[in-house]
């Protein structure tokens, strides 16, 4: 059984099926060598920089039911996160199960936000889904509905937030809340044409780059939101978990989203520094530095490094599985 998901493959001749394919041997060949030489390196980077017996210190702070909470939030997230990759299934028509799909969503989330969407989002998600039998064209679906599905979540939270002037900001960038108020309405009018397009565009494909995307319905369109703006919400409910009651969440919540972007912007892994600068300098004038990295290391702790422990076993897990479930879903 075929997993693309698209019948154009069956009217291709063998001789023009050989080169893709051969070409498609030698990319999960390089990929695969990049892969490896890439974490154990950005691993390396992303240890270096952590300050071990701060992150010690910051977690006996807390109290066990704080870090339950927190905890708990992160693992729901990430379930909400690899969701995203059901939506792609949705969307192409693959029939990889979603018992397949989930942990390998999981796994390359985990490793993009601690080694960037390269290594996770690209890299691995490329190596494991075609190990299970799917095509790089549908890979590469799956992979552009993910970011589209977590940008549009992002989009609209922050242009409700930006342009109610809910992000509460310090008394020298209050000069800026115009701007951000401008920025959040843009925003949401980007949401509202893409959902306009989904319901009513009669042209339903575009193509980008030699990518073509076609736009999906608007009960899909909607699932997207509404699962990544799930996602983001519980994000800032974690660091908002692990801050002193004196800032609001929906503060919290939009430097999030600001310090998000720097982090893209930045090509950082983990987004290290990048975020702890930009909460430092939104929320100095309401608590200390001391107990804002604090609540940031908790953030980290169990959003990032907890996930990344047990994606690696999972992905050891599914790496030593894969041929035996390729062959399964084949046969089913």
């Amino acid at each position: 059984m075929s997993h693309s998901g698209s019948s154009s493959a069956a009217v291709d001749s063998p001789a023009k099926m050989r080169a893709p394919n051969k070409k498609w041997q030698w990319a999960k060949r390089i990929l695969t060598i990049a892969f490896f030489i890439l974490v154990p390196v950005l691993l390396l980077m992303l240890i270096k920089n952590i300050e071990w017996e701060e992150v010690e210190q910051a977690l006996r702070s807390y109290s066990a039911n704080t870090l339950l909470i927190g905890t708990s939030i992160a693992l729901f997230s990430y379930l909400v996160f690899a969701s995203y990759d059901l939506v792609g299934r949705k969307y192409t028509g693959h029939s990889l199960p979603a018992r397949q799909v989930l942990p390998l969503a999981f796994v390359c989330y985990a490793f993009t936000l601690n080694l960037t969407a390269w290594v996770g989002g690209i890299a691995l998600r490329f190596r494991l889904y075609s190990r299970l039998g799917l095509d790089p064209g549908t890979i590469t679906k799956i992979l552009s509905m993910s970011l589209i599905t977590n940008w549009l979540g992002y989009i609209i939270l922050a242009g409700i937030l930006f342009s109610f002037r809910w992000v509460d900001l310090p008394d020298k960038a209050k000069i800026g809340g115009t701007a951000l108020q401008l920025v959040g309405f843009i925003l949401l009018a980007i949401a509202a044409i893409y959902f306009w397009a989904c319901r009513f565009s009669k042209r339903r494909s575009f193509h980008f780059r030699g990518h073509k995307f076609t736009l999906p319905k608007l009960q899909l369109a909607l699932i997207q939101a509404g699962l990544a703006m799930t996602n983001w919400l519980l994000m800032g409910l974690i660091i908002y978990t692990f801050m002193p009651d004196k800032v609001t969440y929906q503060t919290v919540l939009g430097i999030l989203l600001i310090s998000s972007i720097a982090g893209v912007v930045a090509h950082i892994p983990a987004g290290l520094g990048v975020l702890e600068t930009i909460f430092i300098a939104m929320l100095h004038h309401q608590l200390s530095k001391g107990s804002i990295l604090a609540a940031l290391i908790g953030y980290r702790v169990v959003y990032f490094l907890l996930p990344l422990a047990i994606a690696c076993i999972v992905y050891l897990v599914i790496e030593s599985r894969a041929k035996r479930m390729s062959q399964k879903n084949q046969s089913e």
